[in-house]
């Protein structure tokens, strides 16, 4: 699929991932709705980007906000909002509200978001949805936060299970590593040379991933493992 003069909806696009995500679309010639809480960070995205770009604050865990956010009717969807707080331990120490929180951010709601796309992307024939998720879904080990964890393995196996509408629309999920962000690059360089590991993944190495979802028309229900330790690999 041509990103030239689609929709793109990023959602978690104020920062970080998302924020790369949503240069990386606008530069291919899409126009961007950045969607964040963080009304700083997403004008300061859209500032980035340009005229192609508007920003929309919200809190995915809204519905009602959610179906508003959509009506724009994308003909491209990056599921990125996750993380953040919801990386605090809260399980089993916390209440049920305050672990739930992140199973409505990191799992309820792309697929709130990706249902609502994927009717639009019918009447238009064609359609990408990115879903990012991360290695702490992936394996049998620890974690430190279990419905963090928990809610990306399901986001993962939700991409490779949906089953879109017609042919030409598309949902397949990037899992990346430890990424290369500010945050992410400060957080490394405060442990230890000793336990810091392989090198961060490149931003650009996440948006490359998006890109090739989206205009790979052969690609459906995949999921790409972007790991620091070695190139990105197809795991399905």
């Amino acid at each position: 699929m041509d990103i030239t003069g689609k929709v793109a909806v990023v959602t978690g696009a104020a920062v970080g991932i998302g924020r790369a995500i949503a240069v990386r679309l606008a530069a291919a010639g899409a126009s961007v709705v950045v969607a964040d809480l963080d009304p700083a960070g997403g004008r300061g995205t859209c500032e980035l980007i340009g005229a192609s770009a508007r920003f929309v604050e919200i809190d995915m865990r809204d519905d009602a906000a959610v179906h508003e956010l959509m009506s724009c009717r994308p003909q491209i969807l990056v599921n990125n909002a996750g993380g953040g707080a919801v990386l605090t331990p809260c399980f089993p120490e916390a209440g049920v509200a305050r672990w739930t929180a992140a199973l409505e951010v990191n799992l309820r709601a792309p697929m709130l978001t990706t249902q609502l796309a994927l009717s639009g992307m019918s009447a238009a024939g064609e359609g990408a949805v990115v879903n990012v998720g991360s290695t702490a879904g992936l394996g049998y080990g620890p974690h430190v936060s279990p419905e963090y964890s928990a809610a990306k393995a399901a986001l993962i196996r939700f991409t490779t299970t949906v089953t879109p509408p017609h042919n030409g629309i598309r949902v397949n999920c990037v899992v990346p590593d430890w990424v290369a962000t500010p945050r992410g690059i400060r957080e490394r360089e405060a442990l230890a040379p000793a336990d810091r590991g392989p090198a961060l993944v490149p931003l650009d190495t996440v948006t490359d991933a998006v890109v090739r979802f989206v205009e790979d028309d052969t690609l459906s229900g995949r999921v790409m493992l972007l790991n620091r330790a070695e190139p990105p690999r197809l795991l399905n």
